[in-house]
């Protein structure tokens, strides 16, 4: 039984004026796969303060430039693989709890800039968002299921 903790996050489903979903696909990977902005929570940031920040230093996208529209109603939790574990975060952390925000992107594509200080993507897109589950590594399918589910009432109804 994994007795580690699990690592306080906050996360961002942003989405433009066509409510599709911005997801980018991560430098330090060599899977095809792709997120939307996520990251831990620094000690004492809230939630709300801590997503905002992640998807700045993430994509470039300022405070200024979003509308929180819904928080999930509850934390979401994802499990690493064991072997990973090991490698990310010192072998700290299980997986992350996250807080996550579905915000409107007010924008243009042009304020993207994924040359921030510390890049963590190398590409991004705008993707309808029950696509996502199709996108992502395999350990944060059901992590995405259950961020879609919540934010549900807000996105265009799911293909027949």
């Amino acid at each position: 039984m994994n007795t580690l903790p699990y690592r306080p996050a906050a996360a961002v489903m942003l989405i433009n004026a066509d409510s599709k979903v911005f997801v980018a696909q991560r430098i330090d990977s060599s899977f095809d796969a792709w997120q939307m902005p996520q990251g831990g929570l620094d000690q004492g940031e809230s939630a709300r303060d801590g997503a905002l920040r992640e998807l700045e230093e993430e994509t470039g996208i300022p405070p200024h430039k979003v509308e929180i529209i819904a928080q999930a109603s509850r934390e979401l939790i994802y499990d690493l693989p064991p072997e990973l574990q090991k490698k990310l975060w010192k072998g700290r952390y299980a997986g992350q709890t996250q807080s996550w925000f579905l915000a409107r992107f007010l924008g243009v594509d042009a304020d993207v800039n994924l040359e921030t200080e510390h890049p963590e993507f190398r590409a991004w897109q705008w993707i309808d968002p029950w696509e996502l589950p199709q996108l992502i590594v395999t350990f944060k399918k059901k992590l995405y299921e259950d961020v879609l589910e919540e934010f549900r009432p807000f996105l265009p109804s799911p293909p027949a």
